[in-house]
């Protein structure tokens, strides 16, 4: 197989995140493809950030495998992300946040899983998030997973790997309906689909620089409000696309 073939696009949501993505994807590309020979590409979908990330990007374009897929306009991180997902191409398509709190070192765990499955997903052990962040998403995952059929740790763990067959099913219908919590609605589609998921532990580093540009204190009550909506409006959609097409008639 030709290293063309073998390449892994690794989709990178960023937003204002010109102090450290530099950084944070050059030791990235030193560890997996220097280091462990994983041909892979960075599939930045940078959303309409006002400091200088595009320009970091655009310079480090230059020294490894990367395509930008940029906005003027903020489009939220959901849609980013899903954005970044239409724009790749190899067989399997990694995926990591842009504040370098995944682990390289993890990578070839992830990989290793592959055989036989359509998605690897990490849980992060342990999570280095702020204890109000922790407990907004231990109350999340309660609700959620009285809603829909998800037998993994940590839905909302963004270092992930998935087969271009199954991303392209995941992507079927209304995608996006969680406009700030993506990975719960990626992992109750990929679910709901029945596909083959995996899981390992990944470490979860300490956030580089700066805070969350999501969860701030006067943004919760309402990503609280919208997000539980948003898991209703998701379970009408997945239980309409799963019932045989005389029921499907019934459901409004």
């Amino acid at each position: 197989m030709s290293k063309a073939a073998e390449m892994i696009d690794v989709v990178v949501p960023a937003h204002n995140e010109g102090a450290t993505i530099g950084d944070t994807l050059r030791h990235f590309y030193n560890i997996v493809a220097v280091q462990n020979h994983i041909p892979i590409r960075f599939v930045v979908c940078e959303d309409g950030s006002t400091d200088d990330t595009v320009p970091v990007i655009e310079r480090l374009s230059q020294d490894i495998p990367l395509k930008l897929i940029s906005d003027p306009v903020r489009k939220g991180y959901s849609r980013a992300v899903i954005d970044g997902m239409r724009g790749t191409e190899s067989e399997w398509v990694a995926f990591i946040d842009s504040d370098g709190q995944c682990d390289p070192s993890d990578f070839t765990r992830l990989l290793a899983l592959r055989n036989g499955t359509d998605l690897v997903i990490g849980w992060r052990s342990p999570r280095r998030d702020p204890w109000v962040r922790k407990i907004m998403s231990y109350a999340f995952g309660l609700v959620y997973r009285a809603m829909f059929d998800v037998h993994v740790r940590d839905p909302s763990c963004p270092y992930l790997l998935v087969r271009q067959v199954g991303l392209k099913r995941i992507l079927v219908g209304k995608v996006g309906i969680l406009k700030q919590g993506f990975w719960w609605e990626f992992l109750a589609r990929a679910s709901a689909l029945r596909l083959r998921i995996v899981e390992t532990p990944v470490r979860h580093l300490v956030r580089k620089s700066g805070i969350t540009k999501v969860y701030r204190p006067t943004k919760i009550p309402r990503i609280a409000i919208e997000h539980l909506l948003g898991l209703w409006k998701l379970r009408r959609e997945l239980a309409k696309r799963h019932l045989p097409y005389a029921d499907q008639q019934n459901v409004k």
